[in-house]
């Protein structure tokens, strides 16, 4: 689709982009969901299954950055964009499809998930960047918005609609998240705009490719001492993303190994912390406009912990979910202020340093933190994973809480 009437900007274009975000999330919720039972049939330790689910984001930072800067500077008939859109998508919905069938073998297991995990590498960054190609800045805050909450309901689907599926056939679920990733990727290929307007600009503002720029730039200036407040708020960040990204990646372990749930009762539950976070975003964004970003983060950083160390206490799947509920408003009270936070730290002029220092510092700890919770429920037992949670999380308010106190004492 060419010319200028194609080109112009549309928020029905923008929902449509969306559904690239739509389907990311949904493949990469039911992975994280029932991955970690797949790989269960061949290894017990929840450390090693979280090491392999922590790989995703190791390539996330070592390739993504190179795939979206090349996905810049590349031309060809079918647009920037596209060529990584065409290979990357099926390629990933074909694998993910196979990953239920490839437990024959371990070794068959992890070549098909390596190939799924590359593929998804792939076309992530490009997917993300057609948003600011189509989309001009003043109407980017809006339009994220909608990509964000198209990412939201895959989630949402994942966990309450595809979760119930696991039961009856474990593959059902990624048979249909890949057949609507499939789905997803004819509606960009008939949509996008071969020649968007706005993709020159987008080189300089896609926040992933940052991260590894951000990496060699920023890390000089972020280490001075003038600068040690700013470090201690990244901290902060990797600190309390490793409880979160644990939580995540290795409840479906808990609740099946530990309370004896089935696989779709694990993720209905955890659907429930995905909800309270979609449904209370908004709310938390306006609670922290009224009471300061650092407050309210702090606010969340304090409540989940005492959510968390209650969960071991309980069985019953109906409370977890109320608990999981809660620690989803707390988290949102976090999650929402996390990222504008950080980027005031860079002020007028260095914005996008410090989001890619964001996006480099939260990745980072996704790679360590399903591999390091799983550690504790080896050695531990399996509630060590919320207890372990809960302590990160408390010792991110103190991170939080000195880098704010150190930043005001320099104004």
């Amino acid at each position: 689709m060419t010319g200028e009437g194609a080109s112009r900007f549309s928020y029905g274009k923008i929902l449509v982009i969306g559904s690239g975000f739509f389907a990311l999330m949904l493949v990469w919720t039911v992975y994280n969901t029932y991955m970690p039972l797949i790989l269960g049939e061949f290894i017990s330790s929840s450390a090693i299954r979280g090491a392999i689910m922590g790989l995703d984001n190791l390539l996330a930072i070592l390739l993504i950055p190179v795939i979206g800067a090349w996905s810049d500077r590349v031309q060809t008939r079918l647009g920037q964009r596209l060529p990584f859109i065409i290979v990357g998508m099926p390629l990933a919905a074909l694998f993910f499809i196979l990953l239920p069938f490839g437990t024959a073998a371990l070794w068959i297991l992890l070549a098909l998930d390596v190939v799924f995990l590359l593929a998804m590498t792939l076309y992530r960054a490009p997917v993300i960047a057609l948003m600011p190609d189509h989309t001009p800045p003043e109407k980017r805050s809006s339009a994220n918005g909608v990509i964000n909450l198209m990412g939201g309901i895959g989630a949402i689907i994942a966990l309450f609609g595809l979760a119930q599926l696991f039961d009856v056939n474990q593959s059902l679920p990624f048979i249909i998240a890949g057949g609507l990733m499939l789905l997803a990727f004819i509606l960009l290929f008939f949509t996008v705009d071969r020649n968007p307007p706005y993709a020159a600009q987008t080189a300089k503002d896609n926040d992933e490719v940052m991260a590894v720029q951000s990496a060699r730039e920023g890390f000089k200036q972020i280490l001075q001492p003038e600068h040690r407040g700013k470090l201690l708020i990244l901290i902060a960040i990797f600190i309390y993303f490793i409880g979160y990204t644990g939580v995540e990646a290795q409840f479906s372990i808990y609740a099946t190994e530990h309370l004896g749930a089935s696989g779709s009762e694990a993720g209905l539950t955890l659907g429930f912390f995905s909800l309270a976070f979609v449904l209370f975003a908004l709310p938390a964004g306006l609670i922290g406009n009224k009471l300061g970003k650092t407050g309210t983060m702090m606010i969340g950083l304090l409540t989940a912990p005492v959510l968390f160390l209650l969960i071991p206490f309980f069985e019953s799947l109906l409370v977890i979910k109320i608990l999981l509920f809660i620690v989803g408003l707390a988290w949102a009270l976090v999650n929402v202020q996390a990222y504008p936070l950080v980027a005031d730290l860079g002020g007028l002029t260095k914005i996008g340093l410090f989001t890619g220092l964001y996006y480099l510092f939260s990745m980072a700890s996704a790679i360590v933190a399903p591999a390091l919770l799983g550690l504790f429920m080896d050695v531990l037992g399996y509630p060590s994973l919320f207890i372990a949670a809960a302590i990160t999380f408390v010792i991110a308010y103190f991170f939080l809480r000195e880098g704010q106190r150190r930043l005001q004492s320099q104004e």
